[in-house]
């Protein structure tokens, strides 16, 4: 597969292609005749991955460990293991970091929904003069 294949396969640029080649991310493509890269459709399996990794937060030196480790073989399972799993930590930790994150926002999104439901309340009551509104003392507001 040519590489503006595999960039339209991927979603990532021919730029990008060529750099992780460049950079030992990607195996180098064998040639055709005219010299252009000819990549095996086994390569979207490996582009894929790396697109999770890069997505979790893996530093691309860490993925470059990972494929180095991979290139050698059999015998680097257990590392490329250990790898994964420190990874998923940190995932673990970012997701469960996150998750506050999120209760924190639906908190205050819920504060607005409730001034909203106050607005609509006032909204509904029978309407007063100007002179009673001025002579109401002025609350602080919260937000």
């Amino acid at each position: 597969m040519k590489i503006g294949d595999l960039a339209k396969r991927t979603g990532l640029s021919t730029h990008t292609l060529r750099y992780y080649e460049r950079i030992g991310l990607l195996p180098y493509a064998d040639r055709d005749r005219s010299g252009q890269r000819d990549f095996d459709a086994s390569i979207l399996t490996w582009i894929a991955f790396l697109g999770r990794l890069k997505t979790t937060g893996m530093p691309i030196r860490d993925m470059l460990r990972y494929a180095a480790l991979r290139d050698e073989g059999e015998a680097t399972g257990p590392a490329r293991r250990q790898m994964l799993e420190n990874h998923r930590e940190q995932v673990r930790t970012q997701i469960a970091e996150l998750q506050e994150c999120l209760l924190v926002l639906d908190t205050k999104i819920d504060g607005y929904a409730g001034d909203e439901q106050r607005t609509k309340e006032n909204d509904a009551r029978p309407t007063t003069s100007r002179k009673s509104l001025r002579s109401r003392p002025a609350g602080p507001v919260t937000h």
